[in-house]
């Protein structure tokens, strides 16, 4: 089993935490509120714990659950402290209409993460095309993203732990279009499926 921090107390975060404890792992809570952290560790229960915003995390895995625009200042603020450590990003970077992304440019916000990330700190996107009632309650596929074989492969470790299945789409390029994937999820749920209750996956043809 994984040893993860979570930084960030809303809804994915507790979604992933309850989902991470059921899957016996051990989880650390960090918040900029250090009430809404415990209290959230308390609700996670079974020896979850929380940590000072800033400061090391103890898990091997960093879950940033955090809005997109919070997720690079928050890396950047934690600085040294994430050498060592894989760093999961699970934001979406949605414009105002939800119908694509704020970049400019062919990036992701995994990609800015892995430019101000410290040395030994390896980035990997995961869980941005997942809804979080779908995270919760189903069994969805996980698509992940990176540039480090090792650390995709404990990220996918972890994923399994859930009880979902870990799919590698390559390099953390390819963060970019799971971000685009996220869009697509959007619009099918206002258009093409009409609600929430689904997941983007692979289905695997017989031989």
């Amino acid at each position: 089993m994984s040893t993860i921090s979570i930084i960030g107390t809303g809804n994915m975060a507790r979604t992933i935490g309850a989902r991470a404890i059921a899957g016996g792992n051990t989880v650390e809570v960090m918040g900029r509120d250090q009430a809404k952290a415990a209290d959230l560790a308390k609700v996670l229960g079974d020896g979850a714990t929380t940590g000072g915003w800033g400061t090391a995390p103890a898990g091997d895995i960093v879950i940033v659950a955090l809005l997109y625009d919070g997720v690079v200042p928050a890396v950047t603020r934690y600085g040294d402290a994430l050498a060592g450590k894989v760093i999961v990003d699970i934001s979406n970077p949605f414009n105002p209409t939800f119908d694509g992304l704020v970049h400019q440019e062919e990036t992701s916000i995994a990609q800015e993460v892995a430019t101000v990330a410290p040395a030994g700190a390896a980035v990997v996107k995961a869980f941005n095309t997942v809804f979080r009632h779908v995270l919760e309650k189903g069994r969805p596929d996980v698509f992940l993203a990176g540039d480090d074989a090792r650390a995709k492969a404990r990220v996918a470790a972890f994923v399994e732990s859930l009880g979902l299945r870990p799919l590698d789409v390559g390099g953390l390029g390819m963060a970019h279009w799971l971000e685009g994937a996220g869009v697509v999820t959007v619009g099918l749920a206002g258009h093409g499926v009409g609600n929430l209750d689904f997941a983007l996956g692979v289905t695997e043809l017989p031989a």
